[in-house]
């Protein structure tokens, strides 16, 4: 069909991706042109099918759902990107939206609502859980401080590792540094982003600098 929705399927779990496949063949208007089980799949898959929606787990390996977001947005910006998760906090709300994801939904929602999602991506409407959108609004209202306070945002090890990457170690050099794994710090660095809304390192470098958790000798 010409005018089909042509959709990428992002999930580390292949049971996932076949259900989610299993019900999307049946909507005579979405084709499912292509899976992927991690990020770096993602950006080849998305490469090369320049899918219109792509529904992007956010928890996997190696490279999670926010950065393959950024990625696949960057080699086929037509692409809508709906991340469909189990996760509803802070820490992956905002860098996924920031990332360039249109919608966001959980995997809680039924079969139908699914398919709604993804014809409205295609459309360019968002779709956003009931409790995401809660969290936007609340923000959008200013309910949170403008201009969030690390220093009572963040825990002592999180300023710390805030610290190091506004010095701009990696992650290795971090759990070297801390004496952590590269896991723990990834983890730190995550929540760090969730929580002070930034989108990735870069920005929570210059947000470091700008509040005064780094100062210059």
């Amino acid at each position: 069909m010409a005018d089909s929705i042509s959709v990428l399927l992002v999930d580390d779990h292949s049971v996932v991706r076949e259900g989610v496949r299993a019900f999307l063949v049946t909507q005579p208007d979405i084709t499912v042109v292509g899976e992927a089980g991690s990020g770096e799949e993602a950006i080849r898959l998305a490469e090369q099918h320049v899918p219109d929606v792509i529904l992007m787990d956010l928890i996997m390996p190696n490279m999670d759902g926010v950065e393959a977001t950024r990625r696949v947005k960057q080699v086929s910006p037509r692409s809508q990107v709906v991340v469909l998760t189990s996760y509803h906090e802070d820490e992956h709300i905002f860098p996924a939206l920031k990332a360039g994801a249109l919608s966001y939904i959980l995997k809680d929602l039924s079969a139908q609502e699914l398919a709604l999602a993804v014809r409205k991506a295609a459309a360019g409407e968002a779709v956003l859980h009931p409790r995401v959108a809660a969290r936007v609004i609340k923000e959008l209202q200013g309910r949170r401080e403008d201009a969030v306070n690390p220093f009572t945002e963040l825990s002592e090890r999180e300023l710390e590792v805030l610290k190091l990457i506004a010095d701009g170690m990696s992650n290795a050099e971090m759990a070297a540094k801390l004496v952590l794994s590269e896991k723990t710090i990834k983890g730190h660095v995550s929540n760090i982003l969730g929580k002070l809304h930034l989108a990735d390192r870069t920005q929570a470098a210059v947000f470091a600098w700008r509040q005064g958790v780094v100062r210059k000798e």
